[in-house]
């Protein structure tokens, strides 16, 4: 049913963190919230303490379907701060499989050069990180295996096009039924 792993670090914006992982897990993925640090106890941008799966440097990444950043700030400034995790996100790329972004977070995959070349969106100021990508205004934009989303109040289209991209767009619109959207 695929696994999916969406990464804290400290500042993550909760809503991008949280309603991602329960959208995933209500369609049947198996999804894992990884910290980036030592502890697996991460403060959130609103202050939300929320406690990890599993720490990044235990993780076992390989065949992992979908890789997750949450925007928020400090969030994304310190997801982009890990070379083990840009290291992970390259691996996962040059293999196929789904990276994916919200918010502020697609700066990293700018900064990797993932996005050269696609369609990318993400919070409104922050184009200029997303290198190379013709940047849209769209909620989603799902180019190839690389998702990215706009920010918190469209986490929604964020998660379910994950759940597309893994699953089915069928499952994805169930998720949605029993969701009310």
């Amino acid at each position: 049913m695929g696994k999916a792993f969406v990464f804290l670090a400290a500042g993550f914006e909760e809503m991008e963190a949280l309603g991602t992982v329960d959208v995933l897990r209500r369609a049947g993925i198996q999804t894992i919230m990884a910290s980036i640090s030592d502890d697996k106890k991460v403060i959130g941008a609103h202050h939300i303490l929320v406690e990890a799966d599993v720490l990044l440097s235990e993780a076992v990444l390989d065949g992992a379907s979908a890789l997750i950043l949450p925007g928020g700030m400090p969030g994304a400034t310190n997801l982009n701060a890990s070379a083990a995790l840009k290291e992970a996100l390259l691996q996962q790329y040059r293999e196929g499989r789904i990276v994916a972004a919200i918010c502020a977070a697609p700066i990293v995959l700018g900064g990797l050069g993932l996005l050269k070349g696609r369609k990318a969106t993400c919070y409104p100021g922050f184009e200029e990180h997303l290198i190379g990508a013709a940047t849209t205004s769209e909620p989603t934009v799902v180019d190839g295996n690389v998702i990215t989303g706009k920010g918190p109040g469209l986490v929604y289209d964020f998660a379910l096009a994950i759940v597309a991209a893994i699953r089915s767009q069928a499952v994805a619109e169930e998720v949605a039924a029993g969701l009310l959207l």
